[in-house]
């Protein structure tokens, strides 16, 4: 074979070769990319199967929850009703009881968007506080963000007012209790105060004032009492509008009685 063919027959072996290897380099690693991407997805899989098991089995303990509350101190309140000596007594068990399944429906259902969130603990306030005969002065000064509450954030939100609200039914007496919101910058601030007796004891914190304490602090922000202009006590709460969803999240226990 003369010289120049022996060559050139080298040259063509070797480019199929190095074609051939190539060609097997670049099968392997494409074969590679999809084992990586495939073990990629099948993790995000995984932890979204984790995250949502996670998440109902949460809901379905707080449903459990719920229940025991609603079953076991709602009889115990309807047994109240039906025992109680007096008139009075039994009225008082009674507003009780409608409280706790106010309370209990309420934290099934508390989620939505910042202003749905504050329709509905105005339209719940407004309605509880006419059962009592008391006036309610309802503002809010200005717009509200459009952002969404989650769940454990709003129910913080609702709990805080209703306490407040308690507290004022409890102590106070009133017969007009107002309530100004307004958004200030990243801040929601909210105001509740009542023209009550003077003499309520704002110095000694029960239940009730560190469950609001405690409310607060879960949304990272603060709680004061003083006391208002028309005499009575003044609730002031501000809260961070926008929050990890983690922050807002806290045990039903931490909070005080359902009334």
């Amino acid at each position: 074979m003369p010289p120049d063919a022996l060559v050139a027959l080298v040259a063509l072996v070797s480019g199929l070769v190095l074609g051939t290897a190539a060609g097997a380099a670049w099968v392997h690693h494409s074969a590679a990319r999809r084992r990586q991407v495939e073990i990629a997805r099948q993790t995000m899989a995984s932890q979204r199967f984790a995250e949502e098991r996670a998440r109902l089995a949460a809901a379905a303990e707080r449903e459990r929850i719920y229940n025991d509350l609603h079953d076991d101190l709602g009889a115990r309140l309807l047994q109240l009703v039906y025992a109680a000596p007096n008139a009075e007594l039994a009225d008082q068990a009674r507003a009780a009881l409608q409280d706790l399944r106010d309370v209990v429906s309420r934290s099934r259902s508390c989620a939505g968007t910042l202003d749905e969130v504050v329709t509905d603990i105005e339209s719940e306030a407004r309605q509880r506080l006419a059962t009592a005969g008391i006036d309610l002065d309802w503002r809010v000064d200005g717009a509200l963000p459009e952002i969404e509450l989650p769940r454990g954030r709003a129910l913080h939100l609702y709990r805080i007012v209703r306490e407040a609200i308690s507290n004022a039914l409890r102590h106070a007496r009133p017969s007009l209790l107002r309530v100004r919101l307004r958004a200030i910058g990243d801040l929601l601030a909210l105001e509740l105060s009542d023209d009550g007796s003077p003499d309520a004891d704002l110095g000694i914190p029960g239940q009730g004032m560190r469950s609001m304490q405690q409310r607060a602090e879960a949304l990272h922000g603060a709680i004061r009492w003083t006391r208002g202009s028309a005499g009575g006590a003044k609730v002031v709460l501000t809260v961070p509008l926008h929050e990890d969803e983690e922050a807002g999240e806290s045990p039903e226990g931490r909070g005080g009685d359902p009334g």
